[in-house]
């Protein structure tokens, strides 16, 4: 995809709602004698919002870590739709599956807090750019006219996550809730099908959870199709087509929302404990 195009934000193409997006099959994370992932298998569709719920400590993280490559699996496999191809991608390197699509925050805000809003929004679109060197140095025609279509579609970004305005601002000087969309909008400048959101509503008060529930009916209308951790159940019982339960690293239930609240094994597991 161009960076001509990314000026309509935003600019996931996935396919087809109900067609498989990402599969994980029997994947196994160990650390030494600790196995914190244990023959996961789950599957993604596009189109929709699946979350992943379970205790603290439950391996949820390093799921994640596992698909976007931060920290590889031991064994398993994870298989990708991407934007032209599908891919097995658990051998992967974080930067080649985000140029495939998949893009991601963190539970913990990652963010460039000296930098101002607009530059950590465009550092974003460094998997997509095409400027060399030369062209950085010398200033050339088609380095001055990238520069100018992601300066544009970064502002685009920004204006789709509630954060028009704000381009001069530096990212540590934003309250907490618009960090959280600062980082949302930096990872969806990559491009991707798929966003995965680690506890986007960590520490948000009550008005900032629903303005992002909101944001991400708006990211799954795009096109951009959803993986959610969160311990915010109102947030999860609210948003998801789909909920998987993981505790001690292995899933232990699916299914709808419903389906899962009325699970002895999820409500004694995970959700009866915070009643």
């Amino acid at each position: 995809m161009s960076l001509a195009a990314a000026v309509e934000v935003p600019s996931g193409r996935t396919p087809a709602v109900s067609s498989s997006i990402l599969r994980v099959d029997c994947v196994t994370k160990r650390f030494g004698g600790v196995t914190a992932v244990r023959e996961a298998s789950l599957e993604l569709k596009a189109g929709q919002v699946t979350s992943l719920i379970g205790p603290n400590g439950a391996g949820k993280t390093t799921l994640f870590n596992a698909i976007t490559g931060c920290i590889p699996a031991t064994c398993g496999k994870i298989v990708f739709q991407g934007k032209r191809h599908s891919a097995e991608i658990q051998s992967l390197r974080p930067d080649r599956i985000t140029r495939l699509g998949i893009a991601r925050t963190f539970q913990n805000i990652r963010l460039f807090s000296n930098l101002t809003v607009l530059d950590n929004v465009k550092i974003g679109f460094h998997p997509r750019t095409h400027a060399n060197v030369f062209g950085a140095i010398f200033r050339t025609p088609w380095s001055r006219r990238e520069e100018r279509t992601i300066d544009c579609s970064a502002r685009c970004y920004l204006e789709f996550c509630g954060l028009g305005g704000l381009e001069c601002e530096i990212a540590g000087s934003l309250p907490y809730g618009n960090q959280r969309r600062l980082e949302i909008a930096r990872a969806l400048a990559t491009g991707p099908n798929l966003l995965l959101l680690d506890e986007p509503a960590a520490g948000m008060n009550p008005s900032e959870s629903r303005e992002l529930l909101e944001l991400i009916r708006k990211i799954l209308a795009s096109g951009v199709t959803v993986f959610l951790i969160e311990h915010d159940m109102r947030v999860i019982m609210t948003i998801s087509d789909k909920i998987y339960v993981l505790d001690h690293g292995e899933i232990i239930a699916s299914g709808t929302p419903v389906e899962i609240q009325n699970n002895p094994a999820v409500i004694e597991a995970y959700l009866g404990k915070s009643h």
